[in-house]
């Protein structure tokens, strides 16, 4: 029992110096941090300690607010260039864009210059064409209109020679002739008499188209009015 008593003691002891010791090292710390020639305030042990932790402390957030300070720093500073590259980026894509709208604009416009102009170019030929087509038109009497679209045909005036009995003997140069049994019509008797509109809207009644038709069958099937007046004669038609 005397001995356990003794060992308890020995380390209260040292416990309790221990804790001396660090109130003393607490209390010079505390000393150091005040100016040269100020005099102490008397404090305990613990709030030298509690002095020194808040010092520590104070620093740490002072260094840590500089470094914050420094960070958002930079982040500012990047904000601003991103900014002002967002800025020229939207600028230079705006730019490309009405280039393109106006180079756009202008094919646009020689295209339909070139529509106009190929327009307008082919209302005037046919607007010659037919000008040189009335011109050419030939008038008269069913005969002498006929005689004169024989050149259009490649044919000589010789040909009318045929041409002239033929039709005589078919229609008598009649543009209402109409046959009551076949229902071929016209100078060139037709068969039927609507086929002469791929000659004209007037085939009822105008000699020329009619004319113009019955010459174009003539050269399709014998190719020379001497030529169907030869096949008339052998067999009564053409």
């Amino acid at each position: 029992m005397p001995s356990f008593l003794s060992s308890k003691r020995s380390k209260l002891v040292a416990v309790a110096a221990a804790g001396t010791l660090a109130v003393a090292i607490a209390a010079g710390a505390a000393a150091a941090t005040l100016p040269s020639g100020a005099s102490p305030a008397p404090a305990s042990a613990a709030d030298s300690y509690l002095t020194v932790a808040a010092g520590h402390q104070g620093a740490t957030r002072a260094a840590q607010a500089g470094t914050m300070s420094g960070a958002q720093l930079v982040i500012n500073t990047e904000r601003v260039r991103f900014g002002l590259q967002h800025s020229e980026d939207v600028a230079a894509a705006k730019a490309a864009a009405a280039k393109a709208a106006a180079a756009a604009a202008r094919q646009a416009a020689a295209k339909h210059a070139a529509a106009t102009r190929s327009a307008s170019a082919a209302h005037s030929s046919q607007t010659q064409a037919v000008v040189m087509q009335q011109a050419a038109e030939p008038s008269g009497s069913p005969q002498q209109v006929a005689e004169q679209m024989l050149g259009q045909f490649g044919w000589s005036g010789s040909q009318f020679s045929c041409l002239e009995p033929l039709w005589e003997h078919e229609s008598g140069w009649d543009v209402t002739a109409e046959n009551p049994s076949s229902g071929a019509y016209g100078i060139p008797q037709a068969l039927s008499g609507s086929l002469m509109a791929s000659s004209g809207p007037d085939w009822k009644t105008d000699a020329s188209t009619q004319i113009r038709w019955g010459l174009t069958y003539i050269q399709g099937r014998y190719s020379s009015p001497c030529g169907a007046w030869a096949h008339e004669e052998a067999d009564g038609w053409y």
